[in-house]
């Protein structure tokens, strides 16, 4: 596989402080630079920066679409990770009381692109996806 460039990803949050203690303290992402109105992480190599916006008074309701028998919530973002390290994260968020949208599994299994993948949500309601695959080459397999 190719080495790939870091992406880059802007999401709402509706406190900083919520933001810094989920993605630092539970995720173990390192902070990057910050401002009053926004944070950045360093996301497994990956910059996404939580930008404060004041809390809706309108609940917002993540769509979901069937995926191999359960709701995956969309939109969403993560990243894909080596198996060894998707493990270690798994049961980093279940030590810390995580709860899962979609427990961690595998997912497709026996089927080109089986993966093992994950769900949560983050403490202003973005979902988030970590998933990983034994065999790497099959990450855009049909």
């Amino acid at each position: 596989m190719t080495n790939l460039t870091p992406f880059h990803i802007a999401f709402p949050v509706d406190d900083l402080a919520a933001a810094r203690a989920f993605y630092g303290s539970v995720l173990g992402c390192p902070e990057g630079r910050s401002a009053e109105s926004w944070v950045d992480f360093n996301l497994f190599g990956h910059q996404i920066v939580a930008h404060y916006k004041p809390p809706s008074p309108v609940a917002v309701d993540l769509h979901r679409n069937p995926v191999d028998g359960f709701d995956v919530p969309v939109p969403h973002f993560g990243v894909v990770l080596e198996m060894g390290q998707w493990e270690a994260l798994a049961a980093r968020l279940k030590a810390a009381g995580v709860k899962f949208i979609i427990e961690p599994y595998i997912r497709f299994k026996g089927q080109a692109g089986e993966q093992a993948t994950m769900f949560l949500l983050d403490p202003a309601g973005n979902a988030l996806e970590f998933k990983a695959f034994a065999d790497m080459s099959t990450l855009f397999a049909k």
